[in-house]
């Protein structure tokens, strides 16, 4: 994110819909973890998945549409 933006959430959404609930404009397509296109750069913190993500991501990537962070996480979208 450009800015620093700090909020908490339940557990249960993943982090591009708690994103969206902050009004945090996150680019995706799929919601699903198959296109990719909410990949972000997972700079601290822990995530884990709903379902096991089918795009191609790095080791310091997530996706934001079907990951719940287990800690606090700082990210940077593309």
């Amino acid at each position: 994110m450009n800015d620093s933006t700090r909020f908490s959430f339940n557990n249960e959404d993943s982090l591009l819909i708690a994103m969206e609930k902050q009004q945090i404009d996150v680019h995706f397509h799929c919601r699903e973890g198959f296109c990719g296109a909410c990949r972000t750069k997972l700079l601290s913190g822990e995530v884990e998945y709903k379902v096991d993500p089918l795009a191609c991501i790095d080791d310091d990537e997530i996706l934001a549409c079907c990951c719940i962070p287990i800690s606090d996480v700082e990210i940077q979208t593309y």
